[in-house]
């Protein structure tokens, strides 16, 4: 038996994509076999109460760091080491590659005899800028295993590692809990406590931040709105962008058609999903590729709860869609093309029934968390 321990500073109580992937993962190993090494949620007393409350959840030990931000620093990776080697861990998987990847050196001379670590969107915004390219090389050199989620970041990420180290990068995508995400979720409940009932809802379940392309959805509720006069945005999750996002929808005159509902627990999330007829997230890289989406979960969770899905173009986000199938990819920022393809979902049922049937179908075959944390067991 190996132990490993992971090393990360995406872990919940911590929002977010990144973080439910790692828990999900974390939580299919064999609890006995782990521990985590992460750091502190955020500052203060209410913020210390959730992540003791959290961690007391777990079935395996979660060390906390005081620091908000681990960085590979000489006390990080002095911790990192004396964890290793108090567990007994054989194996070390970074939850995020940049830059905590840069300890694995240590770790290995510490008794480490197998380092995986996992890439996201933000390697491949690294993988652009020279001193960053360096890092990643010394990375790859250092590790036995880097994952990547699909061909664009893959792509990206190669191009900044030696021949030998990309040879061995391997596909982890995250997965989805489709017992979870399903058509039976609740939605209707939120719809009432929303007074949704009988309105066209079109959902976006995601961070408020530029690159999701919440604003991309307000600009398009005009067009929306002159085909489907009583349909409504429901924009859930919360974020430094939301403030912006109110203060469009006023200027575009589409405030009584667009609902946020604010941060939303992880256990009510399957219901938001549920409240919409059509999921639409048309996001966009930013920043000449440095902010770039990584994969997209929440379209592959749309769709396990039986929604057609609009993405956005950026990065790997047509990855999680099968064109035409399980829903539509857009130009990440047009409005317009959006509109189009939310007012045809709108108008016909019947579309909406055969793409998200599709997409669910989709999910229990490719993206079973079983499936996909059998192959993170075989890399550690």
């Amino acid at each position: 038996m190996h132990k490993t321990l992971i090393v990360t500073n995406d872990f919940p109580p911590r929002p977010g994509g990144i973080q439910a992937f790692l828990h999900n993962m974390a939580l299919r190993l064999d609890p006995e076999q782990v521990v985590v090494y992460a750091s502190t949620w955020k500052r203060g007393h209410e913020g210390a109460r959730a992540t003791a409350a959290f961690d007391a959840e777990q079935p395996f030990p979660v060390v906390r760091d005081r620091t908000t931000m681990l960085l590979p620093t000489p006390d990080v990776t002095r911790r990192a080491v004396g964890l290793l080697r108090e567990h007994g861990c054989t194996s070390v998987w970074f939850g995020a590659a940049a830059p905590l990847g840069l300890m694995a050196p240590a770790l290995r001379r510490a008794g480490a005899r197998r380092i995986v670590a996992t890439t996201h969107g933000h390697e491949a915004g690294w993988a652009q800028l020279p001193g960053a390219r360096r890092l990643l090389r010394r990375i790859g050199e250092g590790t036995d295993t880097i994952t990547y989620l699909g061909e664009y970041t893959r792509s990206r990420i190669a191009s900044a590692l030696t021949p030998e180290a990309a040879g061995r990068m391997v596909r982890l995508p995250p997965g989805v809990d489709e017992g979870t995400f399903h058509p039976g979720s609740g939605g209707e409940t939120v719809r009432a406590r929303l007074g949704l009932t009988d309105r066209p809802v079109v959902v976006c379940v995601s961070r408020l931040v530029p690159r999701k392309g919440q604003d991309t959805l307000i600009e398009a509720m005009p067009a929306v709105l002159a085909k489907e006069p009583e349909a409504v945005l429901l924009i859930v999750g919360g974020g430094p962008y939301e403030s912006d996002l109110r203060r469009l929808a006023r200027q575009k005159g589409v405030a009584d058609a667009v609902r946020f509902t604010g941060a939303v627990p992880w256990a009510e999330l399957p219901a938001h999903y549920g409240a919409g007829d059509v999921f639409a997230m048309p996001c966009r890289t930013r920043r000449g590729g440095l902010d770039v989406e990584g994969l997209g979960i929440v379209y592959l969770e749309a769709s396990a709860t039986g929604l057609p899905v609009v993405a956005g173009d950026s990065g790997g986000a047509p990855d999680a869609v099968l064109d035409g199938e399980t829903g539509w990819v857009v130009r990440g920022g047009d409005a317009g093309e959006c509109a189009d393809r939310v007012v045809t979902l709108l108008g016909d049922p019947e579309l909406r029934r055969r793409m998200g049937e599709r997409g669910r179908a989709w999910v229990q075959q490719k993206w079973r968390w079983d499936l996909l944390s059998q192959s993170l067991q075989n890399l550690l």
